[in-house]
């Protein structure tokens, strides 16, 4: 499915953005109805959580999806969206479809039934997901072993850094210093994926802590 933009310009706001993906998630059939049981937008992409159920009160039977003991399925969906010329528009997929922003927190993925096949394309994403949640938020002065090492615009490489920061105006931007060189480089997020903590600020700087190590020492 392509992008579908809203020409009307009803959608402007945080509050409309999450009313129309409730709208969205939410219908009913003849047989079947799914609602929406829990929405987050992470920069511009929506996650949502959304439970389908049988109206006749039995369980739903579904090729990909193990059956709750309540009888229902919760799958995950991802709407990607965007302003052009002051003018909403989304682009959904199903978690089986195997979309590339996999940046839902675990909480909504602590809701999914679980899946009937272990390779499939939705326990990827699942597990992507997993992973961008696992990835440190490091300290002021913590060292850091990159799990690969990051090939930088001159051609050179970096694996140990300390993270740091530099001003622009009157905001604080992170970036790192790379331990061979002593040169600033800004990371994403994704390149800290699987990266190990050498030595923690805190550690360092905790007057409490060198205070016993000092007494340990003597």
């Amino acid at each position: 499915m392509g992008w579908l933009f809203y020409t009307n310009r009803r959608v402007q706001t945080y509050a409309d953005e999450k009313a129309e993906i409730t709208r969205l998630c939410t219908f009913e059939g003849e047989k079947r109805k799914t609602e929406l049981v829990k929405a987050c937008k992470v920069a511009s992409t929506w996650y949502a959580a959304a439970r389908v159920t049988n109206l006749d009160g039995t369980a739903v039977e579904d090729a990909t999806y193990v059956t709750d003991v309540d009888g229902s399925i919760t799958f995950g969906a991802v709407f990607l969206t965007r302003y052009d010329d002051g003018c909403w528009g989304y682009k959904d997929m199903e978690e089986s479809a195997g979309p590339n922003e996999s940046r839902a927190p675990l909480a909504l993925i602590a809701l999914l039934s679980d899946l009937k096949d272990s390779d499939s394309y939705a326990q990827d994403w699942r597990q992507r997901c997993r992973n961008w949640a696992a990835i440190p938020d490091y300290e002021e002065g913590d060292k850091i072993r990159l799990a690969t090492p990051v090939t930088l615009t001159d051609g050179s490489a970096c694996q140990i850094v300390t993270a740091t920061h530099y001003r622009r105006g009157r905001q604080k931007r992170r970036c790192y210093r790379i331990e061979e060189t002593g040169g600033l480089v800004r990371l994403s997020k994704a390149s800290l994926a699987g990266s190990e903590l050498l030595s923690s600020a805190k550690v360092a700087t905790s007057p409490v802590l060198a205070e016993f190590l000092a007494g340990q020492g003597g």
